[in-house]
């Protein structure tokens, strides 16, 4: 029987410092990076349409900061699309 662990006071003081940290670290790309010139240039070669289902496809400059976050923390596309949709810190530098 595996035990479930509840977690402490202590686990989340550790969580809020790895969000703080990763808070700073986007805040500092954000402030470093003009993504409006990234932006223009992501649009010469990717070319928005739809998916099959028929919904929009995701705009270039949000896949590139996914591609970021997966070469950064080594994530897969189904990673990254979930930490993008729960993570506050994650959906907040995707936009």
């Amino acid at each position: 029987m595996e035990h479930q662990h509840n977690p402490t006071l202590a686990d989340s003081i550790c969580d809020l410092r790895s969000r703080k940290i990763k808070q700073t670290f986007f805040t500092q790309v954000n402030t470093l990076l003009d993504w409006t010139v990234i932006e223009s240039i992501i649009k010469i070669h990717y070319k928005k349409g739809k998916s099959a289902t028929g919904k929009p496809s995701y705009s270039g400059l949000l896949l590139f900061k996914m591609c970021l976050l997966q070469t950064w923390y080594g994530l897969s596309d189904y990673e990254v699309e979930d930490r993008v949709n729960d993570s506050i810190s994650f959906g907040y530098f995707c936009g």
